[in-house]
């Protein structure tokens, strides 16, 4: 099969915001379209031209560019949205990955949106998709991106997100994950997570686990990391009830053991679910 890799001059395109993903790892994985509209750009608007360089030099990208991140975004806008109303053709990147998931673009889409400035969005790479393409979990799935900063936000969120029966996807540093270990197997018990390290670059690295399993992760600082959690878990086998002797003993030791002690003891004599005896603790454990 012969693919045409000639490059049309910008005269064939038209005039608008175009959407761009780029690779978040391997600079293979960029598409011959993407490369076909970075060279006809008058402009791209990029997060760090340092990064976005590689990328460049790689492929013989020669568009001028325009620095466009979180901190400049309100400050560029003004000056971006003139050159696209003057028939420029503008490209959108971010660092790595599609543009606006959890990256800076929001803001100018929706003032093209209101100037009615053509967007033409690209396919291209996604650390989500290609995370929940492995997971093995149901294809059905939430994207939440970065957990919030603020403790309060981050339980009330994960509360919410913890009755939803599909997959969920997050995003977190790698200095952060073993901060947020100990909050996700208090929402999500009885869950599995995938976690996704450098997707599609040498080192890349996949890390299967129950939830309730994971203990502290030794894992490089560099790269961002990429988490699925599974749907919740059906067992049939698995009582869905606490009776009231289970109960009963829950209280006898609720101040002796620790709730992961209770719970082995618990399901040792009886199949019931985990986190039933756990919601059950905790019921015990704030009412003192």
């Amino acid at each position: 099969m012969i693919v045409n890799l000639t490059i049309p001059n910008n005269k064939n395109l038209k005039n608008g915001l175009y959407v761009v993903p780029t690779p978040i790892g391997n600079l293979g994985d960029i598409t011959i379209r993407a490369i076909q509209i970075l060279k006809n750009s008058d402009y791209i608007l990029c997060e760090d031209t340092r990064v976005s360089k590689k990328l460049f030099d790689k492929y013989e990208i020669k568009s001028k560019l325009i620095s466009y991140h979180k901190f400049n975004e309100k400050k560029n806008l003004n000056k971006i949205i003139n050159l696209l109303v003057n028939k420029k053709i503008i490209s959108l990147i971010s660092d790595a990955g599609t543009p606006t998931i959890s990256d800076p673009g929001n803001l100018l889409i929706n003032e093209c949106v209101k100037k009615n400035i053509e967007i033409i969005p690209l396919p291209g790479p996604s650390s989500v998709s290609s995370a929940i393409s492995i997971s093995g979990f149901s294809e059905k799935f939430f994207f939440y991106g970065f957990f919030p900063e603020k403790k309060k936000k981050l339980f009330e969120d994960l509360n919410i997100l913890s009755n939803l029966d599909c997959s969920l996807v997050f995003f977190i540093s790698p200095k952060k994950i073993n901060k947020i270990i100990p909050v996700l197997k208090e929402k999500f018990i009885g869950r599995e997570i995938v976690i996704c390290r450098e997707i599609s670059k040498y080192y890349e690295e996949f890390i299967r686990s129950e939830i309730n399993d994971l203990g502290k992760l030794d894992i490089n600082i560099k790269g961002e990391i990429t988490l699925v959690i599974s749907e919740k878990k059906k067992d049939n086998k698995f009582s869905h009830l606490l009776s009231e002797s289970d109960k009963r003993n829950i209280s006898k030791l609720i101040h002796k053991l620790s709730i992961k002690e209770i719970i082995k003891l618990i399901n040792k004599e009886k199949k019931i679910s985990k986190k039933l005896i756990y919601d059950y603790c905790l019921k015990l454990k704030n009412e003192n």
